[in-house]
């Protein structure tokens, strides 16, 4: 069984846990660590969880808002740290006690029950990678922190069961924003991140039978809205928007079967 649950996702953090349970017991992984030490553990409390519990942790790339205690995390509890080799070098080649695993483009890693499969996206970071999890069974697209969908993502996507989206902004409500027009430029760039109008299509261009749900993830709390995403999901995929989960900056999600 495959399963995932955001515990917070936005400018202000992201971090989402994916577990599955299978032959070998159960294995959790931790995506993205943008968030306080202590704040991660409160979360992961919520969830019944301790550090300890989790298996391994990756890393998408090095922004502040992904990156947050995972160093310190991992050498706290001894956990596994994946991570291109450019992310490291953004952050510093920091000492890990050799707990540093080298991810890269196309490269499937195994822990446990979960197979991941890494992948390359275009964003303004200096390695960034994006994920496809799968327990063997189902599969998982996290998707997050782009400016546009290559054929490349397209393809690492293609045939999941379930979707963790970024919808991050409402180009109309960006435009009106008080961001210097340089941050506008960049959210707004094709190194940046998702408007509604692009994640829809995304979802759309990724849609078929199997595909039981789309998450609404990383929407900006300045320039987007939750219903506004909603609606741009329901319109791509034919549904009710009202039936559409949204991942909270804070609270996340509850846990959402694959």
């Amino acid at each position: 069984m495959l399963r995932f649950r955001s515990l917070g996702s936005g400018s202000t953090g992201n971090a989402t846990l994916v577990e599955a349970r299978g032959s070998t017991g159960t294995t959790r992984l931790l995506v993205d660590c943008g968030l306080g030490i202590r704040q991660l553990e409160q979360r992961l409390a919520r969830c019944d969880l301790r550090p300890a519990d989790i298996d391994a942790i990756f890393i998408t790339h090095e922004h502040a808002d992904h990156i947050g205690c995972a160093a310190s995390l991992s050498l706290r509890a001894r956990i596994p740290l994946w991570m291109s080799r450019g992310t490291f070098a953004a952050i510093g080649s920091p000492a890990l006690d050799g707990l540093l695993r080298e991810a890269g483009d196309g490269v499937a890693i195994a822990i446990g029950d979960l197979l991941l499969q890494p992948f390359t996206v275009p964003h303004d970071a200096r390695e960034p990678l994006q994920l496809r999890c799968s327990d063997g069974d189902r599969a998982l697209g996290i998707l997050t922190d782009l400016g546009h969908a290559t054929t490349h993502v397209l393809q690492n996507l293609a045939r999941c069961h379930a979707l963790l989206l970024e919808f991050n902004h409402d180009t109309e409500m960006l435009a009106r924003s008080s961001y210097h027009p340089a941050l506008k430029k960049r959210v707004g760039g094709r190194y940046g991140h998702l408007s509604n109008q692009d994640a829809g299509q995304i979802a759309r261009a990724l849609r078929h039978d199997a595909l039981a749900l789309v998450v609404p993830a990383h929407l900006s709390r300045q320039n987007n809205l939750p219903e506004l995403a909603r609606a741009a999901l329901a319109e791509a995929l034919d549904c009710d928007a009202a039936d559409l989960p949204v991942a909270d900056p804070f609270a996340g999600t509850d846990w959402m079967p694959v």
